[in-house]
């Protein structure tokens, strides 16, 4: 037995041979340099040290000496110190025994001894990751209330917080009036009283709700060594099951480890939106750019029984360019993108059209969006970025009136009075009616 001194993370390494023991744990220590280790021989050796310490992961091979891993296992489950911690059996030859009996022992998972130790401490890695305290919201869907407490006690103890229903009708209106980041997983029993049983609930989830594996897990109870059953489990769309009676260790395991697919769908649908919000901004002002305008003005216009288009350019912007120099131009524009998103609501488009030249898409009527092309015409006058004089002109237009709106045409009639606007010597808001006609407002 040898051991290191003691850091953050407390693993146990059991196997029979010395030189697997010092392997496994010199490349642990090399790849989880915060890790207290602790190797053993024997299964009575690793006992003798499980009454005194908590380790927060244990390995152990099938065949050791005296009493092997399966029942080594069962030891630790009776444990009032250790009882909870994942158990991983490292084996070559998954037998009989360790694929009948592995989880009614406690096995926590399994690993191929004939993949090689740098996989395994891979996988020890993933499994201690998993393991680590991760917290999550659960629907719990069980329509016995004396199961329902004394199962939602114990998930409760590991921090998580439970929402329970007694029937699938409750838990699908609840998760349809709902979006999916209310809850973090869905735990139901598959045999449910009532019009929509557990099977129902899946099936609603997946094909009504659309939610994917990754997007909403679900874990669900069923009668033990019922394969038919277990089949269309899967078939109807869960992520994993657990059997009755249930097993603490077992079900805060299988909750774990949906909890980290959901963990990792957030982050995946993070990432995707900083891509996406990357690609869609302008860099200088933070508005979004003319790229966004095209792709999502359509549907913005779909939405509203009425929308106006502003087309906004800073006055002599050039002028004020070359004078005072580039980094002064780009902090004006920059300035000039934070006050458009501050000044207008959060449901207008705002868009970096090109250059000084920028995209107000409205949800209102002309009357209404005259009112505040013009008031916000005057409120700039008074922002005075930098120290310096700005003004602007503004080209404005509408849905109103015309049979069918099309963003091409909303751009190229906001366009044409802003040209009118610049002509009549800026700083003033000029319309652009259906009839093409433009006017001063």
């Amino acid at each position: 037995m040898t051991s290191t001194k003691e850091k953050t993370s407390r693993i146990m390494i059991v196997d029979r041979s010395e030189v697997a023991r010092s392997i496994i744990s010199h490349i642990l220590q090399k790849e989880m340099s915060n890790t207290y280790i602790v190797t053993c021989g024997s299964a009575e050796e690793a006992m003798e040290y499980l009454h005194r310490e908590k380790f927060d992961l244990i390995t152990t091979s099938l065949l050791l000496p005296g009493i092997d891993g399966l029942d080594l296992c069962y030891e630790i489950r009776k444990s009032g110190k250790q009882h909870l911690t994942p158990v991983i059996v490292v084996s070559s030859d998954a037998d009989r025994r360790l694929l009948r009996e592995g989880f009614s022992a406690g096995v926590t998972d399994y690993f191929n001894k004939s993949l090689g130790y740098k996989r395994l401490v891979e996988f020890i890695k993933d499994v201690s990751q998993r393991h680590s305290g991760i917290v999550g919201k659960v629907l719990y869907v069980e329509d016995s209330l004396s199961t329902a407490q004394t199962t939602q006690n114990l998930m409760e103890r590991h921090g998580l917080h439970i929402t329970h229903t007694t029937n699938g009708e409750d838990a699908f209106q609840l998760l349809k009036n709902t979006n999916s980041e209310e809850f973090d997983i869905i735990f139901s029993d598959f045999f449910l009283e009532g019009q929509m049983t557990g099977g129902d609930l899946l099936y609603a989830i997946r094909t009504q709700l659309h939610y994917s594996r990754q997007e909403m897990p679900v874990l669900v109870i069923t009668i033990e060594d019922n394969k038919k059953c277990q089949t269309e489990i899967f078939h109807a769309g869960a992520n994993d099951f657990v059997t009755k009676p249930i097993k603490e260790e077992v079900l805060i395991a299988r909750v774990k480890s949906l909890l980290l697919v959901k963990h990792q769908y957030k982050i995946i649908k993070r990432y995707s939106n900083d891509i996406y919000n990357l690609e869609t901004t302008d860099d200088l002002t933070r508005v979004h750019n003319k790229k966004f305008l095209l792709k999502q003005g359509k549907n913005f216009i779909s939405q509203y029984k009425n929308v106006c288009l502003m087309m906004v350019d800073i006055d002599h912007f050039e002028r004020l360019d070359e004078s005072q120099g580039h980094l002064i131009g780009d902090h004006i524009l920059h300035l000039f993108g934070q006050f458009l998103i501050n000044y207008f609501p959060k449901e207008t488009l705002i868009a970096r059209f090109a250059g000084k030249k920028f995209t107000v898409l409205l949800p209102c009527a002309l009357d209404k969006g005259k009112k505040i092309a013009e008031a916000f015409r005057q409120k700039v006058i008074q922002l005075k970025p930098e120290g310096f004089n700005i003004t602007i002109s503004i080209g404005i237009t509408s849905s109103e009136g015309q049979a069918e709106t099309t963003l091409a045409n909303l751009i190229s009639n906001a366009d044409s009075a802003l040209h009118v606007a610049q002509q009549q010597g800026y700083n003033r808001s000029c319309l652009c009616t259906v009839q093409k006609n433009v006017t001063n407002i």
